[in-house]
Protein backbone atom coordinates (compact mmCIF):
# COMPACT_ATOMS: atom_id res chain seq x y z
CA UNK A 1 0.00 0.00 0.00
CA UNK A 2 1.60 3.31 -0.91
CA UNK A 3 0.95 6.24 1.42
CA UNK A 4 -1.00 9.47 0.85
CA UNK A 5 0.03 11.91 -1.30
CA UNK A 6 1.10 14.74 0.50
CA UNK A 7 -0.55 17.89 -0.73
CA UNK A 8 -0.30 22.07 -0.44
CA UNK A 9 -2.94 23.76 -1.62
CA UNK A 10 -3.05 27.62 -2.01
CA UNK A 11 -5.44 29.67 -0.60
CA UNK A 12 -7.18 30.07 -3.72
CA UNK A 13 -7.66 26.56 -4.56
CA UNK A 14 -8.92 25.59 -0.72
CA UNK A 15 -11.73 28.60 -1.65
CA UNK A 16 -12.50 27.42 -4.73
CA UNK A 17 -12.69 23.43 -2.77
CA UNK A 18 -14.35 24.69 0.65
CA UNK A 19 -16.38 27.86 -0.34
CA UNK A 20 -17.11 27.02 -3.96
CA UNK A 21 -17.41 23.70 -4.06
CA UNK A 22 -16.30 23.66 -7.51
CA UNK A 23 -17.80 20.75 -9.27
CA UNK A 24 -14.06 20.11 -11.22
CA UNK A 25 -12.74 19.39 -7.92
CA UNK A 26 -15.25 17.23 -6.63
CA UNK A 27 -13.21 14.05 -6.95
CA UNK A 28 -10.69 15.98 -4.89
CA UNK A 29 -12.82 16.87 -2.42
CA UNK A 30 -13.51 13.39 -1.95
CA UNK A 31 -10.09 12.07 -1.57
CA UNK A 32 -9.12 14.54 1.10
CA UNK A 33 -12.53 13.60 2.93
CA UNK A 34 -11.04 10.17 2.74
CA UNK A 35 -7.99 10.39 3.74
CA UNK A 36 -6.46 9.31 0.20
CA UNK A 37 -4.69 13.14 0.30
CA UNK A 38 -3.31 14.78 2.95
CA UNK A 39 -3.07 18.17 3.01
CA UNK A 40 -0.64 20.51 4.72
CA UNK A 41 -0.91 23.63 6.10
CA UNK A 42 0.71 25.79 9.14
CA UNK A 43 -0.38 29.10 10.88
CA UNK A 44 0.52 31.19 8.19
CA UNK A 45 -1.11 29.73 5.62
CA UNK A 46 -4.11 29.44 7.43
CA UNK A 47 -3.95 33.24 8.93
CA UNK A 48 -3.83 34.19 5.32
CA UNK A 49 -6.92 31.91 4.80
CA UNK A 50 -9.05 33.29 7.79
CA UNK A 51 -8.01 36.91 6.47
CA UNK A 52 -9.26 36.19 2.90
CA UNK A 53 -12.62 34.84 4.22
CA UNK A 54 -13.12 37.93 5.04
CA UNK A 55 -12.76 39.85 1.56
CA UNK A 56 -16.59 40.66 0.29
CA UNK A 57 -17.09 38.75 -2.27
CA UNK A 58 -17.06 36.01 -0.46
CA UNK A 59 -20.22 37.36 0.72
CA UNK A 60 -19.61 35.23 4.40
CA UNK A 61 -20.18 36.25 8.02
CA UNK A 62 -18.68 35.09 11.04
CA UNK A 63 -20.45 32.17 11.14
CA UNK A 64 -19.72 31.54 7.44
CA UNK A 65 -16.41 32.07 8.03
CA UNK A 66 -15.37 29.79 11.17
CA UNK A 67 -17.34 27.04 8.95
CA UNK A 68 -15.34 27.00 6.22
CA UNK A 69 -11.56 27.15 8.37
CA UNK A 70 -13.13 23.75 10.58
CA UNK A 71 -14.47 22.29 7.30
CA UNK A 72 -11.37 22.33 6.20
CA UNK A 73 -9.42 22.44 9.34
CA UNK A 74 -10.82 18.65 10.26
CA UNK A 75 -8.64 17.59 7.10
CA UNK A 76 -5.23 18.79 7.54
CA UNK A 77 -2.01 18.28 8.86
CA UNK A 78 -0.70 21.33 10.50
CA UNK A 79 2.50 21.36 10.26
CA UNK A 80 4.86 23.97 12.40
CA UNK A 81 6.96 26.96 10.65
CA UNK A 82 10.49 25.98 10.58
CA UNK A 83 12.79 27.83 13.60
CA UNK A 84 15.91 28.81 13.32
CA UNK A 85 17.10 25.63 14.70
CA UNK A 86 15.61 24.06 11.83
CA UNK A 87 17.61 21.60 9.34
CA UNK A 88 18.51 23.78 6.20
CA UNK A 89 16.79 22.62 3.21
CA UNK A 90 17.80 23.51 0.00
CA UNK A 91 17.79 26.86 -1.75
CA UNK A 92 14.01 27.23 -3.43
CA UNK A 93 13.28 29.58 -6.31
CA UNK A 94 11.94 32.82 -5.38
CA UNK A 95 8.44 33.95 -5.99
CA UNK A 96 7.81 37.71 -7.23
CA UNK A 97 4.81 37.52 -4.92
CA UNK A 98 6.68 37.80 -1.57
CA UNK A 99 3.07 36.31 -0.12
CA UNK A 100 3.34 33.10 -2.04
CA UNK A 101 7.10 32.17 -1.06
CA UNK A 102 5.23 30.67 2.30
CA UNK A 103 3.34 27.88 0.25
CA UNK A 104 6.70 26.86 -1.34
CA UNK A 105 8.53 26.94 2.13
CA UNK A 106 5.01 24.77 3.38
CA UNK A 107 5.54 22.31 0.72
CA UNK A 108 9.20 21.78 0.90
CA UNK A 109 9.45 21.37 4.43
CA UNK A 110 6.37 19.26 4.56
CA UNK A 111 7.84 16.71 1.95
CA UNK A 112 4.83 17.90 -0.30
CA UNK A 113 4.86 15.66 -3.54
CA UNK A 114 2.59 18.31 -5.01
CA UNK A 115 1.30 22.47 -4.85
CA UNK A 116 -1.37 22.94 -6.85
CA UNK A 117 -2.21 26.36 -7.23
CA UNK A 118 -4.40 28.95 -9.39
CA UNK A 119 -1.33 32.07 -9.11
CA UNK A 120 0.23 32.24 -12.26
CA UNK A 121 3.83 33.71 -10.65
CA UNK A 122 3.90 30.43 -8.49
CA UNK A 123 2.61 28.58 -11.66
CA UNK A 124 6.19 30.41 -13.58
CA UNK A 125 8.26 28.57 -10.89
CA UNK A 126 7.10 25.09 -12.20
CA UNK A 127 9.60 25.69 -14.50
CA UNK A 128 12.58 27.16 -12.01
CA UNK A 129 15.61 25.36 -13.77
CA UNK A 130 18.02 27.19 -11.40
CA UNK A 131 16.81 26.12 -8.39
CA UNK A 132 14.33 23.57 -9.08
CA UNK A 133 11.05 22.68 -6.86
CA UNK A 134 11.95 19.25 -4.82
CA UNK A 135 8.00 18.55 -5.32
CA UNK A 136 5.13 19.41 -8.73
CA UNK A 137 3.58 22.35 -8.87
CA UNK A 138 0.52 21.97 -11.18
CA UNK A 139 -3.16 23.93 -11.70
CA UNK A 140 -6.40 22.16 -10.06
CA UNK A 141 -7.04 21.10 -13.80
CA UNK A 142 -3.49 19.37 -13.94
CA UNK A 143 -3.51 18.09 -10.72
CA UNK A 144 -6.99 16.49 -11.41
CA UNK A 145 -5.45 14.67 -13.92
CA UNK A 146 -1.90 13.59 -12.29
CA UNK A 147 -4.00 12.57 -9.24
CA UNK A 148 -7.29 10.95 -10.81
CA UNK A 149 -6.48 10.39 -14.30
CA UNK A 150 -9.97 12.22 -15.60
CA UNK A 151 -9.46 15.49 -17.29
CA UNK A 152 -12.26 17.92 -16.03
CA UNK A 153 -12.31 21.34 -16.66
CA UNK A 154 -11.77 23.97 -13.87
CA UNK A 155 -14.57 26.57 -13.81
CA UNK A 156 -12.49 28.84 -11.76
CA UNK A 157 -10.24 31.32 -13.50
CA UNK A 158 -6.57 31.95 -13.32
CA UNK A 159 -5.43 34.56 -11.21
Amino acid sequence: MTSPTRLVLDTNVVMDLFHFQAPPLATLAEAIKDGRVICLANNSTLAELERVTGYPQFRLDATGRQYLLQRYQAHLTVLPIPSDESPALPALPKCRDPDDQMFLELAQYGQADLLISRDNLVLKLARARQRPCPFAILTPDAAMIHLFGAHSGNAATED
